[in-house]
């Protein structure tokens, strides 16, 4: 899943795509590289960040989904929390909804994925980005939990009409967890079987790999190499990236081990 980020202020490529055309032209590219899926966002989820209005994420997003309708022939995902951002996005070609709050944010997300049937992505989330790195940050039990959450989603799902089939599920890497987590939820990933559904990962250029490896944003290519790797080890079906060409390479491979 290659990442689009139509944002002035995500934590890794910001304000990457001052134009519509240019977001698109990467999206083209990243299909080009091997993505199978192009996952387009309007309201950065960093840590600190602030939610946008409907209207500004829609400006943002609905430009670069037009443009690539009908024209890639792999799914197009809106990563949003916003019913009608996502219903906007299906009208116009989208097929897949990434809901980091797992349909918690806004009540009419489910009929919006249950009315289109759209694929949906339920991820683990404590809190909102902008206060989901402070405070208290422990778990009691941290597999526990984030299993117990995502079951009680994909049920809550069902009860409105989603179907399992619809469902990948994301243990939300760096999402109200320390970078220790984080590194536990990877090595324990395959726990997450448990709950019958695809797992998708995000762990690219994340702040956890800088803790380990260092460097910036731009410098952890080779952490979230290992990372991924490790992920897909460990039973991760999905990797949403940046960097498509790289990746993809590091996912052939990591495939070859796990089959091996």
């Amino acid at each position: 899943m290659g990442i689009i980020n139509a944002t002035p202020d995500s934590f890794s490529d910001g304000g990457r795509f001052p134009s519509p055309a240019m977001a698109v032209e990467e999206a083209l590219r990243m299909v080009d590289d091997g993505a199978d899926m192009i996952d387009i966002g309007g309201e950065s989820s960093r840590p600190g960040s602030d939610p946008v209005p409907a209207a500004e994420e829609l400006r943002r997003v609905m430009p670069i989904i037009r443009g690539l309708a009908g024209k890639i022939s792999v799914p197009i995902s809106i990563d949003t929390v916003k019913a009608v951002v996502a219903r906007e996005a299906l009208a116009e070609g989208a097929e897949i909804i990434n809901d980091i709050s797992a349909m918690t944010y806004d009540d009419g997300m489910a009929s919006v994925a249950a009315g289109a049937g759209a694929a949906l992505i339920l991820m683990h989330m404590r809190g909102l980005p902008k206060t989901m790195q402070t405070g208290d940050l422990m778990y009691r039990s941290l597999l526990g939990e984030v299993i117990a959450f995502l079951k009680e989603r994909i049920d809550s799902a069902g009860q409105m009409g989603i179907t399992p089939a619809q469902i990948m599920i994301d243990p939300g890497i760096g999402f109200g967890k320390t970078a220790l987590d984080n590194l536990r939820l990877i090595r324990r990933l395959d726990e997450f079987k448990v709950l019958g559904r695809p797992i998708v990962t995000g762990v690219s250029r994340k702040s956890f790999i800088g803790h380990v490896t260092g460097g910036g944003p731009q410098e952890r290519i080779e952490g979230t190499a290992a990372a991924v790797t490790a992920a897909i080890l460990n039973g991760c079906r999905v990797i949403r990236v940046h960097d498509v060409k790289t990746m993809k390479r590091v996912a052939a491979m990591a495939d070859a081990l796990a089959g091996a």
